[in-house]
C-alpha cells in the first residue's frame, strides 16, 4: 500500500472547535441544548432567508426521513429521485414504506433530469390515485439542480387531493447561492449533511430546513420520540416539570451539543472554506482543460464545489477508469468515486426488475469515467500541484 501523500479529505479543525467542545464537556450538559439551538440560528442566517426554520439532526439520513414523513410520504405512495446518489436518499423512502421512482440524470451533468421527472409524473397522473408524493433532487458535488423546472413540475402535477413536495438533498450543497436563493431554501424542505467529508462538519450530523411552519412543527415533534416538549426545556426551564406527552411515534434524531459546538465554529467559516475550495477547483480546471483525456466537471452558478468530479475520456486512454484510479492511489493520492449508481446494488436490483444500467444510460456513463480527487480547504499549493502532475503523468503514460 502506497504512502498517502495527499489525502482525499481532511477536516479543517482549529482551536475554536477544540475550545467549543471543551466548553460543552465542562458544562455538564452534553446532549441537545444551547449549542444546538445556536447552531440552528447560525445556519438559518447562513441560508440568507429570514423565514427559514432550521432543525439540527444527527445525520442527513435522519433529516431526510423527517422531511419525507412531514410531507406525507408513507406506504402506498412514492418519491421520485435519482439513481446517482448515496443510497440513503432513496432508502429513506423505503424506511417509510414508500416506493421509489428513479429518473436518469442529465447527459452532461450528474443531476437529475427534469425531462425524465416529467415522464414519470405524466405516467403517474393517469392513475386513478397518483402515487408520487415528493420529488427529491440531489445537488451532486455541490452543483445545484435545475430547481426552477423541478418546482414548476411539482406545481403542474399537484392536485387538490395530492400536493407534490420538493425535498432538496443538499448533502453536498452548502453554501450554494443561486438566483432562486440558497440551495436548501428553494424547495419545500432542504436537508444537509455534516459528515466528516462535507463542506462543514460536526463529525456526524445534519440539518433540515423549511419555511413551512406546519412541516417544521411536525419534524420538531418527530425528531425526539414524538414528545411535545424538548429535553432541554424540561430540565432547564424555570417552570421545569417532569411531565410530557407523546403525541406521535417519533424517532431519536436530535444532534447533541458535543457535536453542535463543532458546527457553530464551522458554519462561521463556511464562506471561507468555499472560497478555498473554489480556488483549488479553478487551479484543477486550468490545468486539466489543456489535457485531451480529461473532461472538466459540470459547473453552474451557485456551485458549492464540495467535490471535484474529474472525468476521464476512455477513448483517449489505454486503461479504464478503475485502472486510472488505482494508478493514482499507487502514487499516494486519496481518491473516491461518487457515486456507484443504485442499480448496481443487490437490494435495489432485486426490488425493481427494470432498474438496470441499460435503462439509465446517463448515470452509467458518468459513473464509468468519474474519479473524485482531493479537494479540501487546507490543501497546500504543493498538494494541488502533486495531484495535477500525477494526473498528467498517468495520462501521458497510458495515452492512446
Amino acid at each position: 500500500m502506497a504512502e498517502i501523500k495527499v489525502p482525499f479529505h481532511k477536516a479543517a479543525i482549529t482551536k475554536e472547535e477544540e475550545d467549543a467542545v471543551l466548553d460543552v464537556l465542562r458544562s455538564g450538559w452534553l446532549t441537545t441544548g444551547k449549542y444546538a439551538l445556536e447552531f440552528e440560528k447560525l445556519f438559518s442566517k447562513a441560508l440568507k432567508d429570514e423565514n427559514i426554520i432550521s432543525l439540527a439532526v444527527n445525520s442527513n439520513t435522519s433529516g431526510m426521513i423527517l422531511a419525507m414523513e412531514a410531507c406525507g410520504v408513507k406506504s402506498g405512495n412514492a418519491v421520485i429521485t435519482t439513481p446517482y446518489t448515496f443510497v440513503s436518499t432513496a432508502a429513506c423512502a423505503r424506511h417509510l414504506g414508500a416506493d421509489v421512482f428513479f429518473a436518469d440524470i442529465e447527459k452532461d451533468s450528474y443531476n437529475i433530469d427534469a425531462v425524465k421527472i416529467e415522464e414519470i409524473l405524466k405516467k403517474d397522473s393517469k392513475r386513478k390515485k397518483p402515487l408520487v408524493k415528493a420529488i427529491v433532487p440531489v445537488h451532486i458535488g455541490g452543483n445545484v439542480c435545475n430547481m426552477k423546472e423541478i418546482l414548476s413540475l411539482a406545481k403542474k402535477y399537484s392536485t387538490k387531493e395530492n400536493k407534490i413536495y420538493v425535498i432538496e438533498d443538499c448533502a453536498h450543497a452548502f453554501p450554494a447561492l443561486t438566483d432562486l436563493g440558497c440551495a436548501g431554501s428553494i424547495g419545500d424542505v432542504g436537508v444537509f449533511s455534516f459528515y466528516v467529508t462535507k463542506t462543514i462538519t460536526t463529525a456526524e450530523g445534519g440539518m433540515v430546513c423549511t419555511k413551512d411552519k406546519k412541516i417544521a412543527k411536525r419534524m420538531t415533534t418527530m425528531r425526539l420520540h414524538g414528545m411535545d416538549r424538548s429535553t432541554w426545556d424540561r430540565y432547564t426551564s424555570p417552570k421545569a416539570s417532569w411531565e410530557y406527552d407523546i403525541i406521535a411515534p417519533g424517532y431519536k434524531f436530535n444532534l447533541p451539543d458535543l457535536l453542535a459546538a463543532i458546527g457553530c465554529a464551522q458554519v462561521k467559516r463556511a464562506e471561507k472554506f468555499f472560497e478555498q475550495r473554489k480556488k483549488i477547483a479553478m487551479l484543477y480546471n486550468q490545468a486539466f482543460s489543456k489535457l485531451d483525456f480529461i473532461q472538466l466537471p459540470p459547473d453552474s452558478k451557485g456551485n458549492a464545489w464540495h467535490l471535484y468530479l474529474m472525468r476521464i475520456k476512455p477513448e483517449k486512454l489505454k486503461i479504464s477508469r478503475d485502472e486510472f484510479a488505482k494508478k493514482m492511489q499507487e502514487e499516494g493520492l486519496g481518491i473516491s468515486v461518487h457515486f456507484i449508481p443504485l442499480f448496481h446494488f443487490t437490494y435495489w436490483k432485486q426490488l425493481y426488475k427494470d432498474f438496470t444500467a441499460e435503462n439509465f444510460p446517463n448515470a452509467e456513463n458518468q459513473y464509468s469515467k468519474t474519479i473524485s480527487i482531493p479537494l479540501f480547504p487546507d490543501m497546500t499549493k504543493d498538494m494541488v500541484e502533486y495531484v495535477i502532475e500525477t494526473v498528467k503523468k498517468i495520462g501521458k503514460e497510458y495515452h492512446k
